[in-house]
């Protein structure tokens, strides 16, 4: 038996904490409802300290000074004013989500999504409706009965209309420059950044276990509705493998998408026999599946938004290598960094050493291939292309280690070839070919 290992190595990803953690970001509901809440809040609140001001007949400054039929004209048209600026919000963010879609790619939308300055924007507009209709019930005319107009929550809806308008100026603000590709892009890197920390954890320096070479004693198959895997609790997996004394590799990689019905995971026992009791079901409880990939666990994806985004821009439709340079760009930076990083091995142990989960990681020359091969594809031709992935090759080699270079010189090869057909003039490639030109 191996000695007792230091520590369970395997990271806390919870795939409930996880579904809620993506329902919460992509949706456009939670801060505008706290917004309503606030609002509600408020309004009441202010009631009793309206009522303390009219019981003890205080008078104070600043405060609103006029009848109940003005005030509950100044309440609708600050109430009509906010739903406009409302509508408007919703239009010019339909509309900033069909540009971006058609003109970068449908995969970045994700990023409007997860925008805090539109979910509060969004939020001060519809708690200032809110709040005017709650303050609107609270105001009685001479002719209803005892008058009573609410002096200090009339001067804070008038406070809040000039918040909301402050509010409406930035977010006109922001949208324009967040459908800005260089705000895209910066975005997108950003999160796979994020991604790559959570991903290319501390090195292990224990040798790599193979798994056994004899077929899998138990095949799991997904009993479940199809989707893509975004979640991985590699520590709740290894504590199910120890209970049940087996190794689990999962088949699938993460962002994958998996069919009804598809392999999801292979067991091997220790004694060489399936272990009893473990089923699908136990499995999947700590994988999630979705529609749609997301980046928490998944580095790929985010190179494949920027690879996408580069493609869009280098298409015949478009014509804009200049984007696609952008893109190339932080695809370098995030290249640096995944070969400065530990490397993975897709392995979990236990606390007693025994290796419990084996996971499909990227490879480095996977990454590699998926940032420049399509790129290259479609932007052979292009000065600016040829001469940002070469000098981008040339860097990363300096970073890398032995074992990483051939995946860089197989891309510089590939280069080289796209060069001679596509640019037949000796001139025009040597000028495509040198690195150090500026673009």
């Amino acid at each position: 038996m191996p000695a007792r290992w230091p520590e369970i190595a395997a990271p806390d990803h919870d795939v409930r904490a996880a579904r809620l953690r993506e329902l919460v970001r992509n949706g456009l509901w939670l801060i505008p409802g706290l917004f309503v809440a606030g609002a509600v809040t408020l309004g009441l609140a202010l009631r009793q300290v309206d009522q303390a001001l009219v019981d003890g007949d205080r008078d104070l400054a600043l405060l609103f000074d006029g009848d109940a039929g003005s005030a509950q004209a100044l309440l609708a048209a600050i109430a009509t004013s906010i739903m406009t600026f409302t509508s408007l919000v919703t239009s010019v963010t339909v509309v900033a989500l069909q540009l971006a879609s058609q003109q970068f790619s449908p995969r970045v939308l994700r990023t409007f999504f997860r925008d805090t300055g539109t979910k509060v924007a969004l939020g001060i507009f519809i708690g200032t409706f809110v709040y005017t209709l709650v303050v609107l019930r609270q105001v009685h005319a001479a002719g209803s009965g005892d008058a009573f107009v609410p002096r200090v929550s009339m001067a804070v809806a008038f406070g809040l209309a000039l918040v909301s308008l402050a509010a409406f100026v930035y977010y006109v603000n922001h949208v324009v420059h967040s459908i800005r590709i260089v705000s895209i892009i910066d975005a997108v890197a950003a999160e796979t950044r994020a991604a790559i920390r959570e991903v290319q954890v501390r090195a292990d320096n224990t040798p790599t276990a193979s798994l056994p070479e004899r077929p899998p004693d138990l095949v799991l198959t997904c009993e479940h509705a199809p989707g893509a895997i975004v979640t991985v609790d590699e520590d709740d997996l290894v504590e199910l493998a120890r209970r049940h004394r087996c190794t689990i590799s999962l088949v699938p990689r993460m962002g994958q998408f998996v069919p009804s019905g598809a392999p999801l995971a292979e067991v091997w026992g220790e004694n060489g026999a399936a272990p009893v009791g473990l089923g699908p079901r136990d499995v999947l409880a700590h994988i999630g599946l979705h529609r749609e990939r997301t980046m928490h666990q998944d580095p790929a994806f985010g190179f494949r938004q920027l690879v996408d985004i580069a493609e869009k821009a280098l298409s015949p439709a478009v014509n804009d290598p200049t984007t696609a340079t952008q893109a190339l760009d932080r695809i370098h930076d995030l290249l640096r960094r995944v070969a400065l990083a530990p490397v993975p091995t897709g392995q979990q142990r236990d606390a007693e050493g025994f290796v419990r989960l084996v996971t499909r990681v990227a490879t480095w020359e996977e990454l590699v291939a998926l940032a420049c091969d399509e790129i290259r594809a479609y932007g052979g031709a292009s000065h600016q292309v040829q001469r940002r992935m070469r000098a981008m090759l040339v860097d990363l080699t300096t970073v890398v280690g032995p074992e990483g270079r051939p995946a860089l010189e197989r891309q510089q090869r590939l280069l080289d070839i796209a060069a001679e057909r596509l640019l037949p003039d000796p001139e025009d490639r040597r000028w495509a070919l040198d690195p150090e030109c500026s673009p």
